[in-house]
């Protein structure tokens, strides 16, 4: 049990010297997470297209 415990102070001391980043930082690494997801879901979604229309292209002659 004690072991237990030793570990909660030890995450506890550990979280005190995260250096969590300010309110700034913040918005912008939200901002480029979106606009990477958004631009590779808009990429992935172009190539496939492509794919399905030389395959449908391939198909049909």
């Amino acid at each position: 049990m004690s072991n237990i415990i030793q570990f909660f102070r030890n995450v506890s001391s550990e979280m005190r010297k995260v250096s969590w980043p300010k309110k700034k930082e913040l918005t912008s690494y939200t901002i480029t997470v979106i606009s990477t997801v958004v631009f590779l879901a808009i990429f992935f979604l172009i190539v496939d297209q492509g794919i399905s229309a030389v395959i449908n292209w391939v198909m049909s002659k």
